[in-house]
């Protein structure tokens, strides 16, 4: 029985190799069996090969995306088959991946990749058919995020004798990303106690002085792209505190001056306010003097009162009733000319009511 396979195999003229590949068809291709490219690039997946005489078959090429895992199937991308280019098995990369050279048949079934995506990563075969003959090539791609560009701070007071912080981030990248610090003027030297952290992009300097002012640039970078940003550092000389101190002493006794200024000011125009409502209250109180007319007047309407009296009986004498005195002028608020004549004015504010006496033959006086 084996000598029959034997011959059988002689017959078709095919022997496998180590490799997979069939006699005849041979894998020609030296490019990298792994890449790593950035998001929004392009990239070459080459497969070369050459045909032996003996493959006179029908010639296929097929490119598949391997599974990850065994629980799902290769997905077909793009094929070559009967002299013609089908593209449309992969919505995915459909109308991304294109066949490097016009007619794959010549040798070379490479394809290209453009507009790269994170979801393109994974393990692509090449697979060539040309009966006998059958070869394959895997290449693993690898689609990672470039770093994006970073922005450069400091934490701290740029004065001498402080501790500074100078920070570097990017807000995208693929891991790992590392940072590196450099100073670009004064001799490019970082200060001797600076310490770095590649990992998390900051560079701490104790104690500053002022030959650490400068410009330093900040490089992020991983495996397929490079960004950086450059500070600007201007350390400033110790400040006077005794200065300071008197510059803030004389501020805060300006400031108590004007606000007794401002009082002082406050209380003098409500004391004068305050003494004009009082003025006025005072002038509503007291009533004008009256006129010599007016007493004159009063003098006469006491004289006639009294010659009323004079001439009552005293049979009526019980129905006089002394009619109210609307014009008594009040002792203390009013003083009498000197060479007035007539009554005493002073006792005029309270007139007494006049009882008629009887004469000695009984009329009334």
């Amino acid at each position: 029985m084996d000598l029959l396979y034997a011959f059988y195999y002689c017959l078709l003229g095919i022997r496998f190799s180590g490799n997979g590949v069939a006699h005849g068809l041979e894998m020609t291709s030296t490019g990298p069996r792994s890449i790593e490219k950035a998001s929004g690039d392009s990239v070459n997946l080459d497969c070369d090969f050459t045909l032996a005489p003996e493959d006179s078959g029908h010639l296929d090429i097929e490119w598949t995306l391997m599974a990850s895992d065994n629980q799902n199937l290769d997905k077909v991308i793009i094929l070559y088959s009967g002299g013609r280019v089908y593209e449309d098995y992969y919505p995915a990369v459909k109308g991304r991946m294109h066949f490097s050279s016009v007619d794959p048949k010549d040798g070379n079934a490479s394809v290209n990749m453009t507009q790269l995506e994170i979801s393109d990563t994974g393990t692509y075969q090449c697979k060539v058919k040309k009966a006998p003959g059958i070869g394959s090539r895997k290449i693993f791609l690898s689609v990672m995020v470039r770093p994006s560009k970073p922005r450069c701070f400091k934490e701290g007071l740029s004065q001498e004798g402080k501790d500074l912080v100078l920070r570097c981030l990017s807000s995208e990248g693929t891991n790992p990303l590392q940072y590196t610090w450099e100073k670009t003027s004064d001799g490019k030297l970082l200060p001797t106690s600076a310490v770095l952290d590649a990992v998390s992009g900051t560079m701490t300097m104790k104690n500053v002085s002022a030959s650490t002012s400068g410009a330093y640039r900040c490089t992020a970078k991983n495996r397929v792209g490079a960004e950086e940003c450059v500070l600007h550092l201007r350390i400033a000389p110790s400040p006077n505190m005794a200065g300071i101190i008197a510059g803030a002493v004389i501020g805060v006794l300006l400031s108590l001056v004007f606000i007794a200024i401002i009082l002082f000011c406050c209380c003098r125009a409500r004391n004068k306010k305050y003494e004009k409502e009082t003025a006025y209250e005072i002038r509503e109180d007291v009533p004008p003097p009256r006129s010599r007319v007016s007493m004159t007047r009063s003098m006469t309407s006491v004289g006639s009162q009294r010659s009323s009296l004079g001439s009552m009986s005293p049979s009526n004498l019980h129905e006089y009733v002394p009619k109210p005195q609307y014009d008594k002028v009040p002792t203390e608020e009013y003083v009498p000319p000197a060479k007035t004549a007539g009554p005493n004015l002073s006792r005029m504010g309270a007139v007494p009511v006049m009882i008629p006496a009887q004469s000695r033959d009984g009329s009334i006086v």
